[in-house]
């Protein structure tokens, strides 16, 4: 099929929502907005996207049905990129690979603030009296709107199946590989450093606050399992701490230099790197999603 640089006029469909995707796109010119229930009595617009962005990327990382339609907001170019030379594409454009991670990586930590906010508000409207309700249901009308348009998007991605497939690629290294004591810190909150990295064997602990009054694991992490990589895709400090939780295990640490080095080396890797950030993706979604189901199905008439 190969690269295939399209055109579409203001208020065409570039991608439909529910449909099969076996291409993603990058914007070279141009500005498309995404929305959920496209076409319906009430349709929902999530974002938009603009030159120098991808999108359409989740349905060929996890070969999962459009979960949005995209629709151009005036003239917009693209080129249109088929799974199957997606490995390709990389190999010729590694900054691209960048480019695609932080995009998905932005996301990750969008969809995380808010499903953090929601849980909170949950939290608050559990233990609010009958007289606080209601103001603070009226803080969440966006996360109710985005259920509302989202009702048949619960679907819970399979871990087990991305699991399987990133065992074919983990002793395929490609930075250092380090075997590390229970206890030890991997990287500190706040600290700042440009690496990423895959957890080959054993487990680690991601907190916030750690060693505080304040303290909060936020996850636990097992083989195999890809970590940190807003450390290669952002300037910014690390927004938690990494800390060892079982001795011996083992940690491959990957740089951005690394990085666009795999793509060459071991694409597929790479590969699972997008199909894990996906994934997360995909299941904080979901986890938000509920939390909002259960807001809009108890507190509706509060």
């Amino acid at each position: 099929m190969g690269l295939a640089e399209k055109t579409y006029k203001k208020g065409e469909i570039i991608i439909k929502e529910g449909d099969v995707g076996k291409t993603l796109f990058y914007i070279t010119e141009g500005k498309a907005g995404v929305y959920v229930d496209y076409g319906k009595k009430n349709p929902f617009r999530l974002g938009f996207v603009e030159s120098g962005e991808f999108f359409g990327e989740m349905a060929i990382l996890e070969a999962y049905p459009r979960s949005a339609t995209v629709v151009a907001e005036r003239n917009i170019s693209v080129i249109e990129i088929p799974g199957d030379d997606m490995n390709s594409f990389f190999s010729e454009n590694p900054d691209q690979i960048i480019d695609l991670m932080k995009l998905l990586g932005n996301r990750i930590q969008t969809m995380a603030a808010d499903y953090v906010e929601s849980q909170v508000l949950l939290k608050q409207l559990r233990d609010a009296d009958e007289g606080k309700k209601k103001s603070l249901f009226s803080k969440i009308k966006k996360h109710m709107d985005t259920y509302q348009n989202s009702k048949g998007q619960l679907e819970e991605p399979s871990k087990e199946k991305l699991m399987a497939e990133l065992e074919k690629y983990k002793n395929v290294s490609a930075g250092e590989l380090k075997t590390l004591r229970k206890g030890m810190f991997i990287f500190r909150e706040g600290k700042e450093e440009q690496c990423m990295y895959i957890l080959h064997n054993g487990k680690v602990g991601m907190y916030n606050n750690y060693r505080s009054k304040e303290e909060v694991m936020l996850s636990e992490l097992e083989a195999v399992s890809f970590f940190g990589e807003m450390g290669i895709i952002s300037d910014e400090p690390r927004n938690a701490t990494a800390v060892v939780e079982s001795n011996g295990a083992t940690v491959e640490a990957i740089s951005r230099e690394d990085l666009q080095k795999m793509i060459k080396t071991c694409p597929n890797k790479v590969y699972m790197i997008l199909r894990d950030m996906s994934y997360r993706l995909r299941k904080l979604n979901v986890d938000f999603l509920k939390t909002c189901k259960e807001i809009t199905e108890n507190y509706k008439d509060t």
